[in-house]
């Protein structure tokens, strides 16, 4: 698969009191934009790719970095509290401000379960929904590897570490991410301490067992048509909670990558683009 990182535009934007950092694919084309919501403790340069291939179809589509992640401000916890609650609410006011009256909503990794949680408030706004290895369901814990980036002192010392990004990524996809694109992911760590001292707030706060909840009743009444991709050797979430969902729930449609795992984006980026293709040529266009 052919890569044109040139086609993504970088920006920001002010929204209220905060500043978001986002990519962006800008085309003119009456089709419906794609919005792009990341995990930890990645930021929007993981949806590069599929971005990418998405222009070549002249599909529009954005990615922002969350509040507190990223190029985005990382406020102290005065001023944002990094709850789901008001991650939720910040999406929301960046919603308005880029305009976007209609899109179609793509969600991968712990944090990507915000963006359900906006999907299921704000139904009328989506199109359609794509999932990639997110927490769904209530037996969902965080796995080790983060778990222990919010404990005190530990966590403190951790997520001071620019290394943290290669050990949790590469562990999550089980696969070696290229120097050039580790120097990207790592580089909000290098700048500044505050992007740490965030993924500490917001590992701290997911608030995870109650979401969950949330989420799966949600998304097992949810009517609008749905894409779930997901890397099944993934040992952080088990593809049987996306088996489940989609028995359930006829308007959902899933997809297994055998071999992906945790971060599918990152290794199996042209699999994920024709799966999204082809959804959008049955479901949308």
């Amino acid at each position: 698969m052919s890569i044109n990182n040139n086609k993504i535009k970088t920006d920001k934007i002010q929204v209220g009191k905060f500043q978001w950092f986002y990519r962006q694919i800008e085309i003119t084309s009456d089709r419906t934009p794609v919005l792009f919501l990341h995990g930890l403790p990645s930021h929007s340069y993981t949806w590069r790719q599929i971005m990418s291939v998405l222009a070549d179809e002249e599909i529009p589509s954005i990615a922002p970095d969350w509040i507190g992640c990223g190029f985005s401000d990382k406020p102290n916890q005065r001023d944002f509290s990094y709850t789901p609650e008001a991650f939720v609410t910040s999406l929301r006011e960046l919603v308005a401000a880029l305009k976007l009256e209609k899109f179609y909503l793509v969600v991968q990794g712990f944090l990507g379960s915000v963006g359900l949680q906006y999907a299921l408030q704000n139904s009328a706004q989506i199109e359609g929904l794509i999932i990639l290895n997110t927490p769904i369901a209530p037996n969902t814990k965080l796995p080790w590897l983060m778990k222990q980036l919010s404990l005190p002192f530990v966590g403190d010392m951790m997520t001071q570490d620019p290394l943290l990004v290669d050990r949790t990524m590469e562990k999550g996809s089980g696969f070696v991410i290229a120097d050039k694109d580790l120097d990207v992911l790592r580089k909000p760590f290098l700048q500044s301490s505050a992007v740490g001292r965030s993924l500490m707030a917001i590992l701290k706060k997911l608030q995870l067992d109650q979401t969950m909840k949330e989420i799966e009743t949600g998304l097992s009444q949810w009517s609008k048509p749905t894409l779930i991709i997901w890397g099944t050797a993934d040992s952080w979430l088990d593809v049987a909670d996306a088996k489940k969902l989609a028995d359930a729930n006829s308007d959902i449609t899933l997809v297994e990558l055998p071999e992906a795992k945790h971060y599918p984006q990152e290794h199996w980026a042209s699999d994920i683009a024709t799966e999204i293709l082809q959804f959008f040529r049955r479901k949308i266009f």
